[in-house]
């Protein structure tokens, strides 16, 4: 069981590797390993209502919801990462032949903390745009009622959406689905 990894680079490989022995998650960028914070009960109550949302009308459509456990590989930047929430709008494309690891999700979720927050609305923002198959990726927060939404249009522009009040309602285009916040903050706000 390896909690501490060692600071130098790595290669994907030798990441994998450690990945199977570690007793917490960690991301790959570009040679760099980097331990990932805990969540709070909010956090997590957000990521299972959305699952529990979600789950019953993606398995109508032939869809798949991933939580934070599923890594995701990014090529373009030589990332791998586990965003809290991915859906993948038909069968999950592997990186190798592994099933740990997805390539195609249409639609992340990321639950915000103070520790992340600038992070995943700026570079891992930046890695998640370059994954072709990625329509929406949404931003919540787990302490006031506020959800970002960025969708793709044309020509690689990403539009962002703000919702801020429980009685709103999160329409992901790329599902033809729409999502109630008092249903997503349930049991949090």
């Amino acid at each position: 069981m390896i909690t501490q990894i060692e600071k130098r680079h790595y290669s994907i490989e030798e990441y994998l590797e450690l990945e199977k022995q570690a007793d917490i998650r960690h991301e790959f960028i570009n040679g760099n390993i980097i331990a990932m914070a805990g969540g709070t009960t909010n956090h997590n109550e957000i990521v299972t209502n959305l699952c529990l949302l979600l789950k019953p009308i993606l398995r109508q459509q032939g869809g798949r919801v991933y939580t934070e456990n599923v890594r995701l590989w990014i090529s373009d930047f030589n990332v791998f990462t586990y965003p809290d929430v991915m859906v993948i709008a038909s069968n999950p494309i592997y990186y190798t032949d592994s099933q740990t690891t997805v390539t195609n999700p249409v639609v992340i979720f990321e639950v915000l903390s103070e520790s992340t927050r600038d992070y995943d609305q700026g570079r891992k923002f930046g890695f998640y745009r370059s994954i072709n198959n990625l329509q929406e990726y949404i931003l919540v927060d787990p302490e006031t009622v506020s959800i970002m939404i960025y969708r793709r249009g044309k020509s690689k522009q990403w539009s962002l959406y703000i919702l801020n009040e429980k009685t709103d309602n999160l329409t992901l285009n790329s599902l033809n689905l729409e999502l109630s916040l008092n249903s997503i903050y349930e049991g949090v706000i």
